[in-house]
This record gives structure tokens, sequence and C-alpha cells, in this order.
């Protein structure tokens, strides 16, 4: 009977101890838990400040959330950097630099050929300021690819031209942003589709 009572409380007591460590391996388990999801959602939340000195709270957020917004803005910059010029030979060379570095060869080859065509000394020559308005970008964000859309106008010291623009290309992301590539995008495969004057307007010479 007294060997029966022993075994009795030699299991409960193992019984005990092994609910004991359980409890409280699932308690460490929950409490790590929280901790890292607290931990995480601190890290997302950062303090910048503004020019006055005043802190302000950001919230950090998925870039895949956002990514279409990204891309439609990376192509919009590069249009506007690589058809927006002035008679300013320095100027035009600081606009491609910045373009080359959001295209992949193709945008070089582009910017070979019209170098070569004389596109860049007409400009210095005419005097002409040219200016891009984007009209719409379609973009298949699955395919990663887009269409853009767009009107520049063509100042010159005789006439106003507007040219109706459509370029085509794919997407590649990258995995660094950089000052030079902010949204870590690579237009690839870029080729121009359309670019016919739509109106010449001639200035009056008083």
């Amino acid at each position: 009977m007294i060997i029966k009572n022993i075994e009795s409380k030699i299991r409960l007591a193992t019984f005990v101890s092994a609910g004991s460590i359980f409890v409280s391996l699932l308690i460490v388990a929950i409490v790590s838990y929280f901790s890292f999801r607290q931990i995480a959602d601190a890290r997302k939340s950062v303090y910048v400040l503004d020019a006055n000195s005043i802190p302000l709270l950001v919230k950090q957020v998925d870039v895949k959330l956002n990514r279409a917004a990204e891309y439609r803005s990376h192509i919009n910059q590069f249009h506007q950097l690589f058809f927006s010029l002035t008679p300013d030979e320095k100027y035009i060379e600081y606009q491609m630099k910045r373009a080359m570095y959001l295209v992949d060869e193709s945008g070089i080859m582009q910017y070979n050929n019209l170098k070569e065509k004389g596109y860049f000394n007409s400009i210095l020559s005419s005097s002409a300021i040219l200016t891009i308005t984007t009209d719409s970008i379609y973009l298949n964000e699955a395919r990663k690819y887009f269409r853009y859309y767009g009107k520049q106008k063509i100042d010159r010291r005789s006439s106003t031209i507007t040219r109706s623009l459509v370029t085509e290309g794919y997407l590649k992301d990258l995995e660094v942003r950089s000052d030079n590539n902010p949204h870590a995008t690579l237009i690839i495969n870029w080729k121009t589709l359309e670019n016919k004057d739509l109106e010449n307007v001639p200035k009056t010479n008083f």
C-alpha cells in the first residue's frame, strides 16, 4: 500500500513538473511572439524632423502596396528628363546623364542615334525650348509593360510645334534604391512608337 502511494505521488509529481514546463514554454512562446510583433510595429514608425525641427511620426508601408504609382512616377520622370530640354549644352548633358540612370542600353542607343542625327545641335542652333506633357501612362503591372502617351511642345523663334509622342517598354525591379534611381526601377527595351507633328503655328515677327 505504501509503495502504491509512493508511485502515485511520483506520477503526480512528474505530471505536475511536465505540466509546469509545458505551461512555462507556452507562456514564453506567447510573450516572445507579442514582443516580436511590438518591435516590428515599432520599427515601422519613425520620427523625422520637418523644416521647423518639429518631430513628425512617419509610418512604413509595404513597397508592393504602392508599386504601380512608383512605376508611373519613374516612367514620367524619365520622359521629362529625356524630352524636356533647353538650348544649353551643359543642361542637355545634365538631363541626359540623369535620364540614363533610369533606363537600360535601349535608352543609350536612342540618345546616340539622336546625337548622330544632329538633334541636339539643332536645339542649340534654333534656340528651341522643348517641354513635354504627359497625357496618360498605360501600365500592365503583371507583365511590367507600359505605354507612354504625351505631347511635346517645341518653341522656336519662328514657330511653335506640337508633337504627339508614344513610347513603350518594360520595367525591371532593382534591389537597391539610390539618389539617382529612387524608385529602384529600370526601363528596359524602350522604343518610340510615334513622334509626329500635330500642329505648327508660325510666329509673327514685328
